[in-house]
């Protein structure tokens, strides 16, 4: 097993050499790395051979069903970004895959529900052939591109819950709920990375403390710092690595690298060599009140921070439906429509679009698809006034629902991703970065010479003072099983009446019209 462990310090200028301490073993055992109270973000990645997946949730027989396997998991509650962990999903259990050849008609439905099932969770997958959509790619050799995609809702307490979480727990010594984690698997390199991201720490710092105990397992620790450069393509680090049972102390490290995925960062003009903080632009997703069968998807950002960092970058927002709301896509044909809701074009859609079937009929998980949004320097009305948001609507729509015990059925959208796409000179060597994160869904609908510069979501407490969901809640009515009597009886009763009504209007003006002809022949 190797495991690699990154701190990126959120404030350089309060970090000390002192905080990292190396203590030797004996012959290069028992080497101890002791970190204390360092504010940080947090990376551990664990990469395993398919020989050392015993005590892993995912067994070598699952893997094996495979050619490619991605997970990807973010809570419904916002954090901090901190360079370069500043890419982001939609909240919810995200799974990207390319089934293997060698195995016919492999089901990844029993996988999940093995992997992340627990008593209060439910998953719409019924086979992976029907649940599961198609991706869309821009080109078959394009490599960031996996066949198919599934996605459920997980909440944080439903993620806590499954195995995969627990055995994290145990390996990461870290019970807190991580930022996002993904898991990577690919039948050629034969090997199992797990990735989780902490963006902030607890309140004091970080206290860790790591042991080396055998010379079959690697751990390579690290304490960088995001530093100012001159190139706008690049990253650079500067801080200390340490590989316990090699090192006897932190080795003085500083690196540059181009980026997949970039921060919204605003220089300091007056002192081009301080790192640059990040931009305050935001952004905030919100559902019209009352939604009614065809609800309204906005998002809010502030008009004077919405100015492309760059002349060749557009903005897009991905979004993920589950399949109890579909979009309409030839509405988005009209370049008037588009420009009344502050939109450029719909890009790309996957998934369930049928614009009659109701859910219950639905296969599919749902649909995904990429809009390119309009910005205000593109348009000339006023619509976004100085110091104003700027508002981008999405129309939506609901199918019917499944008859319920209630009168209304909570129908769960995740916040969409918001980001600048760019274009990128150096773009085929992003995987050499090693903090490249990819198979996010919307890459692959982008040319390789794409970075992306992420918008974060507002992070703001409500009146319960918990902090905003990533996730907004539409509550449809349905048909109440508990009042379906009344419902029938109802029914029947308006039957029988319009039933009788039609009888005496047809045959009493019969009898009415036959005494008239009577009257006239006397």
């Amino acid at each position: 097993m190797k495991q690699r462990i990154t701190y990126v310090v959120t404030d350089p200028d309060s970090f000390k050499p002192e905080q990292i301490d190396v203590q030797k073993g004996i012959k290069g055992k028992g080497d101890t790395y002791v970190l204390t109270r360092v504010k940080a973000a947090k990376e551990h990645r664990i990469t395993l051979g398919l020989d050392e997946l015993v005590q892993a949730p995912i067994d070598i027989e699952v893997l094996k069903k495979w050619h490619e396997l991605h997970i990807r998991w973010a809570p419904e509650t916002p954090d901090s970004a901190t360079t370069p962990f500043t890419s982001r999903v939609s909240p919810g259990l995200h799974i990207f895959y390319t089934p293997s050849t060698e195995i016919k008609n492999p089901d990844l439905c029993q996988d999940v529900r093995s992997v992340f099932g627990s008593a209060g969770t439910h998953f719409k997958c019924t086979t992976s052939n029907e649940t599961a959509i198609n991706m869309p790619m821009l080109s078959e050799r394009f490599t960031m591109s996996t066949a198919l995609q599934y996605f459920s809702p997980l909440s944080e307490d439903n993620w806590h819950a499954s195995k995969l979480a627990t055995w994290l727990q145990e390996v990461t010594r870290e019970i807190s709920t991580p930022s996002y984690v993904d898991i990577d698997y690919d039948a050629i390199s034969q090997a199992v990375v797990c990735t989780a991201v902490w963006s902030s720490g607890p309140r004091v710092g970080w206290t860790d403390q790591f042991t080396a105990f055998d010379e079959e397992s690697t751990t390579e620790i690290g304490v960088l710092s995001h530093e100012p450069n001159t190139d706008a393509e690049d990253i650079q680090f500067g801080g200390f690595l340490t590989v316990l049972g090699r090192d006897d102390k932190p080795k003085p490290t500083r690196f540059q690298t181009p980026t997949r995925h970039y921060p919204l960062l605003n220089a300091d003009p007056f002192n081009p060599n301080k790192t640059p903080k990040l931009s305050p632009l935001s952004y905030k997703a919100s559902v019209n009140r009352p939604t009614g069968l065809h609800p309204t998807l906005t998002l809010t950002l502030p008009a004077e921070h919405l100015t492309a960092p760059d002349p060749s970058c557009k903005l897009h927002t991905h979004l993920t439906l589950p399949s109890a709301l579909f979009i309409d896509k030839y509405q988005f044909s009209d370049p008037l429509f588009l420009a009344s809701h502050h939109l450029t074009a719909l890009r790309s859609i996957a998934g369930a679009t049928d614009l009659e079937a109701p859910d219950w009929v639905v296969p599919e998980w749902g649909s995904a698809a990429l809009f390119e949004l309009a910005s205000p320097e593109e348009h000339s009305d006023t619509s976004a006034p100085a110091g104003g948001d700027w508002n981008v609507t999405i129309p939506l729509h609901l199918r019917y629902q499944p008859a319920t015990s209630a009168s209304h059925a909570p129908v769960q959208v995740p916040w969409p991703v918001v980001f600048w796409a760019c274009r990128a000179d150096e773009g085929e060597k992003h995987a050499l970065n090693p903090f490249d994160r990819r198979h996010l869904g919307y890459e692959a609908l982008f040319g390789p010479k794409t970075r992306f510069m992420h918008v974060q979501p507002v992070s703001e407490r409500g009146a319960d003072g918990g902090l905003t969901r990533l996730v907004e809640t539409i509550d449809v009515p349905v048909l109440d099983t508990r009042k379906v009597g009344w419902v029938e009886g109802g029914t029947v009763g308006v039957v029988v009446i319009a039933f009788l009504g039609l009888c005496w209007v047809l045959f009493g003006r019969t009898g009415q019209t036959k005494r008239e002809v009577e009257k006239k022949k006397q």
